[in-house]
């Protein structure tokens, strides 16, 4: 069975985006990034909210900026052909190798999860990954860790999570300030 992983860049206080909704402390540099494209690779469904999905839009047309470096056209490359599922109350359609979700997260992923097919089902957004979560649905959390405290904003694990005792898997320096983390939900 497909895994379910919950994977996002967050601040050392626990957010993922900043008060004003933010995320410029969160730009990867260089081994970030690299990171973010392998673990990409790994992938073989990724679910999105349309914030998650508008922002991600950008890469659907950048080939064509001629001032993109190798790892960002890498990027292209990688993200691109990935399947995307997008769940929104108020898209009508959606561009790129993406559909709009017919279903709840719930029924999403049990439907993914019959699906033949190779490569973890990724959930990108916070409110996606507590749905998932409340119906023990997340196998993985995997955080990239940036030292910088916001004080606010979308919080990467909601307040009123249920307790989920988890084994560390992995933890890595990405660089000398950026850290990942693996966790595993103990069954």
């Amino acid at each position: 069975m497909r895994d379910v992983t919950y994977a996002m860049s967050i601040s050392l206080d626990g957010y993922i985006t900043g008060p004003d909704g933010g995320l410029d402390w969160s730009a990867p540099a260089e081994e970030v990034f690299r990171f973010w494209i392998d673990e990409t690779r790994e992938l073989g469904v990724h679910l999105l909210g349309r914030r998650l999905y508008e922002t991600m839009l950008y890469w659907e047309t950048a080939a064509d900026d001629p001032s993109l470096d190798d790892a960002e056209r890498e990027w292209i490359d990688v993200w691109n052909p990935l399947p995307k599922v997008v769940f929104s109350r108020t898209l009508t359609e959606v561009k790129g190798n993406a559909r709009l979700a017919s279903g709840s997260v719930a029924e999403e992923i049990a439907r993914l999860r019959k699906e033949p097919g190779e490569g973890r089902i990724a959930i990108g957004g916070a409110t996606l990954a507590a749905e998932a979560a409340a119906a023990d649905l997340v196998d993985e959390y995997r955080t990239v860790v940036h030292p910088v405290l916001v004080g606010g904003g979308t919080r990467y694990f909601p307040h009123d999570e249920r307790r989920v005792t988890l084994d560390l898997v992995e933890t890595r320096a990405l660089t000398t300030n950026v850290l990942y983390t693996r966790h595993r939900v103990r069954r």
